[in-house]
């Protein structure tokens, strides 16, 4: 009987997962450079892997993430621009996190033409903890104006420089709710669009070095 999936046993599979993919030919994907067809192979052969191993329930569209139980989203990406989209909810996002946790899977992709077969070799399995899913820039620069003592004004004033998408009304009551709640600083890049387009630059830098963000094959 499978046991139950909590964090520890995600992060401990994903590590079992990124090892069993290297050097490992994947016919399949000979020839693919679509980063899309290639995230959703990874993704896809990850909870098949989890399956085998463990008892849940996988995530489904209306939940908006893959393992709603755990509050934590899946995404794969290619190591030379490691970065993917998610859902625009709200502009806090930027600041206080984008409300889950993620695993992120970077990865180089490599094909042989002598066995006609692709490999994936996973160079990064970044764990980022939903505390630590605020943008970088913003984050930092609100602690700034916190540490310096700034008010609800100089918050709405960085709020319009750096173009958070809301109204006057919506940037001041963000404003307030920073001056009572002080963010985490964040270490995702997060740029505006209709969803947020999420870089991980960042997170891969800074892995290991600050609380919540790991690499966990490094």
């Amino acid at each position: 009987m499978s046991s139950s999936l909590d964090l520890d046993g995600l992060k401990a599979a994903a590590v079992e997962f990124s090892e069993s993919l290297r050097g490992t030919p994947i016919p399949e994907l000979f020839g693919t450079t679509d980063g899309k067809a290639l995230g959703t192979w990874v993704e896809e052969s990850f909870n098949e892997f989890l399956a085998e191993r463990y008892a849940y329930r996988p995530g489904n569209a209306a939940r908006g993430i893959d393992f709603p139980e755990l509050e934590l989203d899946l995404k794969a990406t290619f190591l030379r621009q490691p970065q993917s989209s998610c859902p625009f909810r709200d502009a806090s996002q930027k600041i206080f996190g984008l409300g889950y946790h993620l695993l992120v899977f970077v990865y180089e992709k490599t094909d042989t033409h002598e066995t006609q077969s692709a490999a994936i070799d996973v160079r990064h399995a970044l764990f980022i903890d939903r505390l630590r899913t605020g943008d970088y820039q913003t984050t930092t620069g609100i602690l700034g104006i916190l540490d310096r003592g700034g008010n609800v004004d100089d918050l709405v004033a960085f709020m319009e420089d750096r173009n958070l998408p809301l109204d006057e009304i919506g940037r001041a009551a963000l404003a307030e709710r920073v001056l009572g709640e002080p963010p985490t600083q964040g270490y995702i890049t997060i740029s505006n669009a209709l969803q947020w387009r999420l870089q991980y630059g960042h997170a891969i830098t800074n892995a290991g070095g600050v609380e919540g963000v790991q690499d966990l094959i490094s």
